[in-house]
């Protein structure tokens, strides 16, 4: 048991550093941060519409499809990581089962790129 909670040790720190690191600049933020609200800090800036309207205005589909990409790639690098760590393990089946879900990852990413959908225009 002693063993299994060893090869633990270095994700437990790395999420111990990421959470203090979080928290440091957090704080620091509160702390250091100059509040002087004025209009142009009020105003739109990426949502494209005033932040204090009406909130059942109609959203362009543009927003939907970003935040469509934003999941899948996230979703990617969420199997990422697990593959990584058993990497070891997994031999050449893992390695190739790997490469063809990232590229078929990577023809999704090309078909959206061509088609427009990561213009903003």
């Amino acid at each position: 048991m002693e063993e299994m909670l060893r090869e633990y040790l270095p994700i437990v720190i790395l999420l111990a550093v990421a959470v203090a690191l979080g928290l440091v600049l957090v704080l620091a933020a509160v702390i250091i941060a100059v509040r002087h609200p004025d209009p142009e800090k009020l105003s739109a800036y990426e949502c494209g519409f005033n932040a204090f309207d009406d909130a059942r205005m109609k959203f362009d589909v543009r927003f939907y499809l970003v935040a469509i990409l934003f999941i899948i790639f996230d979703l990617e690098i969420a199997f990422l990581f697990p593959w990584a760590v058993a990497f070891r393990d997994l031999g050449l089946i893992g390695f190739w089962s790997m490469m063809v879900f990232l590229a078929v990852l990577t023809v999704g990413f090309a078909y959206e790129w061509k088609k427009g959908a990561l213009e903003w225009q």
